[in-house]
């Protein structure tokens, strides 16, 4: 989980300037004192002493925070293990070192929050990789804080990722569903009376939704009714023609929004939970505004 052998910064934005914090911090007399007294208090000096000779500066006696960070390295796992979890205890404190700690926690887990970041882009809008990269951090940073972690049982830098990928999933969640509230709006736009040739659309748009999947057997007719659910129904299936939506995002808005089916229906048909359903019409709902507003600025 932690690998913090980095020969060059990973990504450019927050992460590259949390390096160069880093920097500073591992050259500040300060920092190195504090981070020395806490492994000698923890009685973990000589044992970072000893796996961090290849460290720049590790001749220096006690080891400071570069040499702690570099503890934390794959390959010493009971090592590993011990060290985080002495930093998460201090992290979890109310003293004046608990913000050290847990950004010396921050920049053991830049590789795994990077991982994290880019696991959470979306090709079809959303947020930029900077911005869930901060969120990210941020995530991770109160995670460590927390004092959740360092007296759970099993390894602490899994725990840890775990804990800060639920934060920033559900986050990220509750940001898509609010975006979603123009969809649902669209249920109440007043219906026009269609003529013959709009009737044949309309059938044409039931029988390809249907088709894909859009339309549960049993709710066809109260969810058909109205223009505007047919007017949804139609972006979907062109979203999903366009390849902006796969079919199950194009049926976790269609039986929510055309269908009103509850989410816990859905899920059991999707073979998922409700929140893992919830999620995924949140992300869908995300790549189809992206696809919509690609698609306005293109004619404009």
């Amino acid at each position: 989980m932690l690998d913090v052998r980095r020969s060059a910064p990973t990504a450019g934005g927050i992460f590259h300037r949390l390096d160069a914090e880093w920097a500073a911090l591992c050259a500040d007399a300060t920092v190195q004192t504090t981070v020395a007294d806490w492994l000698v208090a923890d009685r973990l000096a000589d044992e970072v002493a000893a796996v961090t000779d290849g460290v720049a500066d590790a001749r220096v006696r006690p080891p400071g925070p570069a040499q702690l960070l570099a503890a934390l390295r794959p390959g010493s796992d009971e090592l590993t293990d011990a060290v985080l979890r002495a930093l998460l205890r201090r992290a979890a404190s109310r003293d004046r070192s608990a913000t050290l700690a847990a950004r010396i926690v921050v920049q053991a887990m830049i590789p795994a929050a990077i991982r994290m970041t880019r696991g959470q882009v979306r090709p079809f809008g959303g947020r930029s990789f900077d911005d869930i990269g901060h969120m990210t951090v941020a995530a991770l940073f109160e995670v460590a804080c927390s004092s959740r972690i360092h007296a759970r049982p099993g390894r602490p830098a899994a725990n840890l990722a775990l804990d800060t990928l639920r934060y920033v999933c559900a986050e990220l969640a509750a940001d898509h569903e609010a975006g979603a509230e123009d969809l649902a709006a669209a249920e109440d736009l007043p219906d026009r009376a269609p003529g013959p040739a709009r009737m044949a659309e309309a059938a044409e748009v039931r029988t390809a939704a249907a088709a894909a999947g859009l339309t549960p057997a049993g709710r066809v007719h109260a969810a058909g009714a109205t223009s505007a659910r047919m007017e949804l129904l139609e972006l979907v299936l062109d979203a999903m023609d366009a390849g902006a939506l796969s079919p199950a995002d194009g049926r976790a808005i269609a039986w929510h929004y055309t269908a009103a089916v509850p989410d816990t229906v859905a899920a059991a048909r999707a073979g998922t939970t409700a929140g893992a359903w919830q999620r995924r019409r949140s992300r869908a709902v995300a790549r189809l505004t992206a696809a919509l507003a690609l698609q306005l600025r293109c004619a404009a």
